[in-house]
């Protein structure tokens, strides 16, 4: 991955995920390109609402004012808008001080591209096309879905992941998905002192560690959580998949299989990154969700 930044957290977002283009989105599906360039020029100067991912960018570039010195975090917008009606989304990027400078506008084609030459850590989109181009390439991506939740004005930025097929590769998915439960229980209890191998929001999780020792343990903005459908005896091999990282996780959350919704409404999470559709849609009801479409779960079922 390009070093273009440094060691700086690189987050690349998309104008549909920062902001809320609902009305001007419709305009593209009900009228078609030319209506919607219009639309965008004539309301350039209108503020556009908060979008899902808009808490998560606000709290990310807060990080900067905290620690103070060069900036350590750097958000940029990767966009299928072009220069024209990206006008409006830099206007209310301004209008909201989000220190956000650099941007690819793309005219209707992917962006997902710019997000390894910009050296990206994690790509958000609305678009799911983009995102599995995006993992395809080994960039930790997400579709960020509509969600019900509140927004938190709390100051910690709160990060919650599922194990399997998003920090962990999807190995042990695939004796699940195959072999039903309890192979996979034996399987796991048999592998606990093999370490997993990584999967795609691995550097993701441990470059957003090494902010975090930054801040130190007592007055750190940041928390992770690992919120998982395993249960004992399946726990001891993640626990010391991640001590082999040497990776420390702040809340790990061992669900059995129960419904994960309310338990990241409890923690607080600002985003939550699961490989199941089943999954991330309860959780949207409740927090801001990103689903990873990654591993044997996306796959398509075979006649």
């Amino acid at each position: 991955m390009p070093s273009n930044f440094g060691n700086k957290l690189v987050i690349a977002i998309s104008s549909r995920a920062l902001f809320n283009l609902d009305d001007s989105h419709q305009v593209f599906v009900n009228e078609g390109l030319d209506a919607y360039t219009r639309y965008q020029i004539e309301h350039e100067d209108e503020v556009l609402m908060p979008g899902d991912g808009f808490p998560m960018v606000q709290k990310l570039l807060r990080l900067n004012e905290r620690l103070g010195g060069e900036p350590r975090v750097e958000v940029l917008l990767l966009s299928r808008n072009s220069a024209d009606t990206g006008l409006r989304i830099f206007n209310s990027i301004e209008h909201y001080g989000l220190n956000i400078t650099r941007a690819a506008f793309c005219s209707g084609t992917s962006p997902y591209g710019y997000a390894s030459a910009f050296g990206c850590h994690l790509f958000l989109s609305t678009n799911a096309d983009d995102v599995r181009d995006a993992l395809d390439h080994g960039i930790a991506a997400a579709t960020l879905l509509a969600s019900k939740s509140n927004v938190d004005h709390e100051d910690i930025l709160r990060f919650a992941f599922d194990g399997d097929a998003v920090l962990f590769s999807d190995e042990a998915e695939r004796v699940y998905k195959q072999e039903g439960l309890s192979a996979f229980t034996e399987s796991e209890k048999a592998s606990a002192k093999l370490p997993l191998t990584g999967g795609p929001f691995k550097e993701f999780l441990a470059t957003l560690q090494g902010l975090q020792r930054e801040f130190g343990e007592h007055d750190c903005p940041i928390r992770t959580a690992l919120v998982t459908a395993r249960s004992a005896p399946a726990h001891e091999r993640v626990i010391r998949t991640l001590r082999a990282w040497n990776i420390r996780i702040d809340e790990s959350l061992f669900l059995g299989g129960l419904s994960k919704g309310t338990f990241l409404k409890a923690y607080g999470a600002d985003v939550f990154f699961d490989d199941q559709r089943i999954h991330c849609d309860s959780a949207s009801e409740h927090v801001a969700t990103g689903h990873v479409p990654h591993g044997i779960a996306n796959q398509p079922l075979l006649p």
